[in-house]
């Protein structure tokens, strides 16, 4: 057996160019969608302290009209992004072998988790985005806290909206979002691993995950259709009727913003859930809590929602209850929230 640090002996060559090609469609893919949109809409934030209105910013009275409304805006600034992550998803479980997989992601611990939430930043993907490629690496054993903390540090601990947020939210909103953020992937992670059980890799499973992803002679392409028609009927289904019935029941969860809705317990709470299970496409937080700021929403339920907001959602949980059991998705949501509040308090007091 070799290690990822030697040289691979020669009949392990295609390994290599497999892992190679999935890096170059990994990078091309996310140039295309991600790198350049956000490198030049760095320089709209910085000149006019602003990257656009809010998604929310229709205020609909009709459910129906609501969930077609928010759903056509909603997956027209996201489709290229979701396309991309259901091909991640299936690609790595295709190119990538999967001994290599678990030597990075397998074991249950700090490490593993500090490796998943690394992984993430390059991906700077909104959570249900990041979902097909989380279920991707379970379905090649990853351990529970390093997926989760490759999806949490997605749409978290992207590096554009951190830049983005500074430039129209202020620095200091910056810092905390980064600070519990980093909180946030790496507890949440390490807590619902431990929920999950040990998932320890040993020796003799690596052995056999090596043997596994040895050369086999179906049709590579054949091996890659298939994982994506899995993944897609598995994913995409219940996602788009999440969207569409969270779509219509914004009527009722973003209320009009008047002075009334003050840094109580009521509205920290209740925006933390709110912001916990709606989803938002990538930075859509921030022209979110910046309009409701200006309308009159105390700090500590803007705050509340600018970092539950893009951690996870509803749509994103229902993609991933077949990789996680019921007990870790729960866990997480709630974990989220009260992170969401606890942050919500802070800010009140610091910003």
């Amino acid at each position: 057996m070799y290690t990822l640090s030697s040289p691979p002996p020669a009949e392990d060559r295609s390994l290599w160019l497999k892992a190679i090609l999935f890096v170059l469609i990994a990078a091309i893919g996310l140039y295309y969608v991600k790198w350049s949109p956000y490198y030049l809409k760095s320089f709209t934030a910085a000149a006019h302290h602003n990257i656009g209105a809010s998604i929310l910013d229709d205020n609909p009275a009709d459910p129906l009209a609501a969930a077609l409304t928010y759903a056509k805006a909603y997956f027209l600034a996201i489709w290229k992004a979701a396309v991309l992550g259901v091909i991640l998803g299936s690609l790595v479980q295709v190119l990538i072998p999967q001994d290599w997989l678990l030597r990075l992601f397998g074991r249950a611990g700090m490490a593993s988790t500090l490796r998943g939430g690394l992984f993430a930043l390059p991906g700077m993907m909104c959570t249900c985005c990041a979902a097909p490629i989380v279920v991707g690496m379970r379905r090649q054993q990853v351990s529970a806290g390093a997926a989760l903390a490759f999806w949490i540090a997605n749409p978290v601990l992207n590096p554009a909206t951190l830049v983005f947020m500074g430039f129209v939210l202020g620095w200091g909103f910056t810092a905390l979002r980064l600070a519990a953020g980093v909180a946030l992937v790496l507890g949440v992670s390490l807590i619902a691993q431990r929920i999950a059980g040990p998932e320890e890799i040993p020796e003799a499973a690596l052995a056999a995950a090596a043997a596994a992803s040895a050369p086999d002679q179906e049709n590579i392409l054949i091996r890659w259709a298939r994982k994506l028609w899995q993944l897609s009927l598995s994913t995409l289904p219940v996602y788009i009727l999440a969207v569409l019935a969270l779509g219509a029941a914004r009527v009722w969860l973003f209320p009009h913003i008047d002075g009334a809705m003050g840094n109580s317990l009521l509205w920290l709470v209740g925006l933390a859930v709110v912001g916990t299970l709606f989803m938002i496409p990538t930075a859509a937080e921030i022209p979110i809590v910046q309009s409701m700021l200006a309308a009159g929403l105390a700090m500590a339920p803007a705050v509340a929602l600018l970092m539950t907001l893009p951690s996870i959602s509803l749509p994103s949980l229902l993609m991933l209850r077949k990789s996680f059991n019921a007990k870790v998705l729960v866990t997480v949501a709630l974990l989220t929230m009260l992170i969401g509040a606890v942050t919500g308090v802070v800010g009140a007091l610091v910003l």
